[in-house]
């Protein structure tokens, strides 16, 4: 899918070596297509490592999107140059008098604070009510989703008493919804966190169904408002290298790091990852672009309600 990106993001010439057709604001000027519009609310601390992801995901339609990022104002990355923030970021209040086919709020290195406690909450949530009527579908990733489920229906979240860190099984509960659409019986999710929501607790809210879950990782995915909201408790999104890193990031650190489950051949980090995930990755985000957003969008992005 060609994706219109700005110019000179670092993610175009790290993905044009992956052989996926990115285009920068020059060439897109050319056509005269009314690509699909992405905002992507970047809260993760790599923020060219997330945004890769992303858009290594979004290039496996073909449909033209245009994908921009926001920022919060009331927050500023510790470890992603300012110079690529200003370049490629815009502050909520620069766009929130738009509207965009589709949004993902990626998690935060905060899932082990209360949500009140968190210094941004106040700005985040006031995006989260934004997009409810500024964007036609939106997914929330990790601590986005378990903040998402917390601000919109009460769901709370639990602290585990291990870090769920590994690729663990998933099954689609109704493989007839679109976003399965191709998917195998089981397919397999990178988790990476302290905390969890729990089935019983969004099974008591009205809007809210379980659509995949795991026996190893509980609840992954909760469909709302058919399918106009996404919460997923893993990453999807991740690199076949990403818990690797995260593991020797952490190794003799930390005194709760512990190999990542069903990740390395033989559990042996040495041996690298053998990558389970990423063909039902790709499947899952073109779903979400062709069934929940391409179809569902008006053509005038202004009609959005």
């Amino acid at each position: 899918m060609p994706l219109r990106l700005p110019d000179k993001l670092p993610a175009i010439e790290l993905l044009k070596k992956e052989n996926i057709f990115v285009m920068d604001d020059t060439r897109v000027h050319t056509q005269d297509i009314r690509p699909l519009k992405i905002v992507v609310l970047n809260l993760m601390p790599l923020k060219i490592t997330t945004e890769t992801d992303l858009i290594r995901l979004l290039s496996n339609t073909p449909l033209q999107m245009e994908v921009c990022f926001m920022k919060l104002k009331s927050h500023t990355p510790k470890n992603t140059p300012v110079e690529h923030m200003m370049m490629f970021y815009k502050d909520f209040d620069e766009l929130r008098l738009q509207k965009f086919d589709g949004m993902i709020i990626t998690g935060a290195p905060v899932e082990h604070m209360p949500f009140e406690e968190v210094g941004y909450w106040k700005e985040v949530t006031a995006i989260f009510d934004w997009a409810r009527t500024h964007v036609t579908s939106t997914l929330y990733i990790c601590w986005a989703a378990q903040a998402g489920l917390y601000h919109f229906y009460g769901v709370p979240k639990y602290p585990l008493p291990k870090k769920k860190f590994g690729i663990f099984r998933q099954y689609p509960l109704n493989q007839q919804l679109p976003i399965f659409r191709g998917f195998d019986d089981v397919f397999y999710m990178p988790h990476s966190r302290h905390t969890e929501v729990r089935r019983e607790d969004i099974e008591h809210v009205d809007g809210l169904t379980v659509v995949s879950e795991s026996p190893e990782s509980g609840v992954s995915i909760v469909m709302a408002r058919n399918g106009r909201e996404f919460f997923i408790t893993g990453h999807l999104e991740y690199a076949p290298n990403t818990l690797d890193i995260e593991y020797r990031r952490d190794l003799g650190k930390r005194d709760d790091v512990e190999l990542p489950q069903n990740y390395y051949r033989n559990d042996e980090p040495a041996d690298g990852p053998v990558v389970t995930w990423r063909s039902s990755a790709n499947l899952f985000y073109s779903n979400w672009i062709d069934y929940y957003v391409y179809q569902e969008t008006p053509y005038d992005i202004n009609a959005i309600r």
